[in-house]
């Protein structure tokens, strides 16, 4: 049995649907989005302005949530975004910087100046989101910084009653590449032992968002398989997806990983196909990035009519698959008449 704070409760059903799934959608790029838009526009990184980003996340925003429950975004350009989501969608905010401190070796996260759990729900936040690189096999001082941080931000968000959502996404420390077949062979250890560690109760993580357990362009069979180099058949792919459902009992989703819509769809299919009770996903480029060209060279009217077209075939069509086989946040507690709630100073 699961026992939960009126707050945490609440800040999760707010971001499902009423079936308790985990239906969102993500806006939350920053860096990456400015490159995208840049790069299309044939300009510098610079004259992609801050306006812009915002339109941007503004139109995607008012265009996905009504098949959203919910959406996340960032306090740099999201918060007027936020306001144009629709009523049924609730609202993550990132707390994180984008990317990571590049002062410091081993991907250490850098956090947003000034801001806190607190201040995420003041701006109206229903969950709180951070985004962590991170790999088992990286150097013990580097993991030991990052779990001594992810227990701090644990502590904050208990503090605020508010839920604590992880991302991570693993790396290679010996490697800038994620793409080789070597990485695709210790992907799964990355994955999995990486839920194993941020399950762990000293880290007060209300949902996990990770990644899906295998590189599919090495899954032979596949519709993104490269046809010449393999990591796994399907039986072997179906083994790690059952390793990753049974390696904890928390609540997680799945993050997009840039993939396309399509690829996207397969892999959450693989997923259901091998028995995978998770909880729905936080998706993002793999609904809205073949948008950025659109918008970079014919404005933002031309990426909303785009969004309103292929935008929402992209949704619908995810929503039609986690509708297959996606699970209530609950399921892993055993139902909601498992859940137990109590107040925040009965937790304490």
């Amino acid at each position: 049995m699961l026992t939960i704070t009126e707050g945490k409760l609440k800040s999760i059903e707010n971001v499902a649907n009423k079936e308790g799934v985990i239906t969102a959608a993500a806006m939350d790029q920053r860096g990456s989005l400015q490159k995208s838009i840049a790069k299309a526009r044939g300009v510098s990184d610079k004259e992609v302005t801050p306006e812009m980003m915002s339109e941007f996340k503004t139109i995607v925003t008012k265009v996905l949530t009504p098949y959203a429950s919910a959406i996340l975004l960032d306090p740099e350009f999201g918060l007027p975004a936020s306001k144009s989501r629709s009523k049924n969608a609730g609202l993550l905010l990132a707390y994180e910087k984008t990317g990571y401190d590049a002062t410091m070796e081993g991907r250490i996260p850098d956090f947003l100046d000034g801001y806190t759990a607190k201040r995420l729900r003041q701006e109206g936040a229903d969950c709180v989101k951070v985004l962590l690189y991170y790999t088992p096999f990286d150097e013990p001082k580097v993991n030991a910084k990052k779990h001594e941080i992810m227990e701090r931000i644990g502590k904050e968000c208990e503090e605020e009653d508010i839920a604590f959502f992880l991302e991570f996404v693993g790396y290679d420390p010996k490697s800038n590449t994620t793409d080789s077949l070597e990485y695709a062979k210790i992907k799964p250890d990355v994955v999995i032992k990486s839920m194993e560690e941020f399950a762990k109760d000293k880290y007060k993580v209300d949902v996990l968002k990770v990644e899906i357990p295998v590189d599919v362009k090495y899954l032979k069979g596949s519709k993104a398989y490269n046809g010449s180099q393999t990591a796994y058949d399907w039986e072997g792919a179906k083994k790690i997806f059952k390793r990753q459902d049974q390696c904890m009992n928390k609540p997680f989703i799945y993050l997009s990983a840039g993939v396309s819509d399509e690829i996207f769809r397969e892999n959450l299919e693989l997923a259901i196909s091998a028995g995978v009770d998770f909880a729905g996903v936080l998706c993002g480029r793999a609904t809205w990035k073949d948008g950025i060209p659109v918008y970079a060279k014919e404005g933002a009217k031309a990426l909303e009519a785009w969004m309103l077209d292929r935008g929402v075939i992209n949704i619908q069509a995810l929503n039609a698959v986690l509708a297959k086989g996606a699970k209530p946040w609950h399921s892993r507690y055993g139902g909601r008449d498992k859940v137990k709630v109590v107040s925040r100073t009965a937790a304490r």
